[in-house]
């Protein structure tokens, strides 16, 4: 079977804690899909309004996701705290790549790699929509500096 590879950038600029949840725990005793891609969505809300932004409008545009992808390295559980960092990649003409790095606080255990596709999106219009220059202008790497 093919495995998921993903390649994590060097640098990430921003982390944030978020801590397991009783209610985030699978019938496996661990962290579970469903929950992970909940605390990687409020990491990511988190590091919008960091910048000043709001997932729902962004120069009048939110964000869909397109696609996501999750590597586990660990299992995590109840009452650990989770560091989740945050980079962008890959960049194209309606959205990019976040990135994220997640590991365990205390014991810097590594417990996941993951990505989610994001794409800008009139919900208005139901339509994809190119990246707004202001995000394009604070993120991008090519972006003048």
């Amino acid at each position: 079977m093919a495995r998921i590879k993903l390649d994590l950038p060097v640098n990430f600029p921003f982390t944030t804690e978020l801590r397991v949840r009783i209610t985030d725990v699978n019938y496996g005793g661990h962290l579970g899909n469903d929950a992970m891609l909940g605390l990687l969505h409020e990491a990511r809300v988190r590091f919008l309004e960091h910048h000043g932004l709001n997932e729902g409008n962004i120069d009048g545009l939110g964000l869909i996701m397109t696609d996501s992808a999750l590597v586990y390295k660990s299992e995590a559980f109840a009452g650990e705290t989770l560091a989740i960092s945050i980079a962008l990649a890959d960049f194209n003409k309606y959205g990019c790549d976040f990135m994220y790095r997640i590991t365990e606080k205390t014991s810097r255990r590594e417990v996941a790699w993951a990505k989610t596709g994001m794409v800008f999106f009139d919900y208005a219009k139901r339509a994809i929509q190119k990246i707004p220059q202001p995000f394009r202008d604070l993120f991008s790497p090519d972006a003048a500096v």
